[in-house]
């Protein structure tokens, strides 16, 4: 999402054996036989029976507070003036003070920011939780500046928004190069986030070429945190979350 801008644009690991294994355990104690059981010739031990795999657990893409929670311009926050409670302020550098993000991705941003940096890429925090007052704002300049059709384009209505969730940023170069601009990714800092930030449990939301299902232009510097696990299903289905997820495209209200 278009983050804070001004109107002039500057908007399997191997264990080792238990100790007291069955071996040992009938070695050691005289209760437990060490005979071998006689199995007749072509019968065979019963096999024990294999246990079911557990179901995976069905996401919640309605609750605002939910990690996996869907945001588009057909699925508004309820209710719409929704706030997290678990809000903090990750330790990453910022654009400015107190930019917040929930605690499970606050934590997210801080390994995407260190794993950057040690490869020689330098980030910048942009923008991260706004309110549904602060959006208010947002969108209503760049209706004034560019008319609402326009502005449907690279801004969310309030209630809308996924930086409301607190599991949305906006993040940049720290030379400020591309800005919340489009050409961000093909700075080195917009190539390396679109192809590592799965690793750390982040897509890029608004990817080029699915703006007829997500409903906004593409924003390469915008990032929507999920999860590792789901980050990598829903870049490996093509990189579109509604796609992914299965939902209805979103190109309007």
């Amino acid at each position: 999402m278009v983050g804070l801008l001004t109107m002039a644009l500057t908007g399997c690991s191997t264990a080792e054996p238990p100790v007291g294994s069955s071996t040992d355990r009938a070695t050691a104690d005289p209760s437990v036989s060490s005979t071998p059981t006689y199995s007749p010739p072509g019968m065979s031990s019963p096999a024990s029976p294999s246990a079911e795999p557990e179901p995976e657990p069905e996401l919640d893409h309605s609750s605002p507070a939910s990690i996996h929670v869907l945001v588009n311009k057909r699925r508004p926050l309820n209710p719409a003036d929704y706030a997290p409670e678990d809000l903090s302020v990750p330790d990453v550098p910022p654009s400015r003070t107190g930019l917040e993000l929930r605690q499970e991705a606050a934590g997210a941003a801080e390994d995407l920011f260190s794993a950057a940096a040690a490869e020689g890429v330098d980030l910048n925090l942009l923008s991260a939780y706004r309110s549904y007052g602060y959006q208010q704002g947002t969108y209503g300049g760049w209706v004034q500046k560019y008319g609402r059709a326009e502005a449907d384009r690279i801004s969310a209505r309030p209630g809308f928004s996924e930086h409301q969730t607190g599991l949305a940023m906006d993040v940049g170069a720290a030379d400020g190069a591309c800005a919340l601009q489009q050409c961000f990714g093909d700075t080195p800092e917009g190539a390396w986030v679109a192809e590592h930030a799965a690793e750390h449990g982040w897509i890029v939301r608004y990817p080029e070429g699915a703006e007829d299902t997500t409903g906004y232009s593409p924003e390469p510097w915008h990032l929507r945190y999920l999860g590792t696990r789901e980050a990598a299903d829903v870049v490996h289905s093509g990189g579109v979350l509604e796609t992914a997820w299965g939902f209805e495209a979103a190109p309007g209200y």
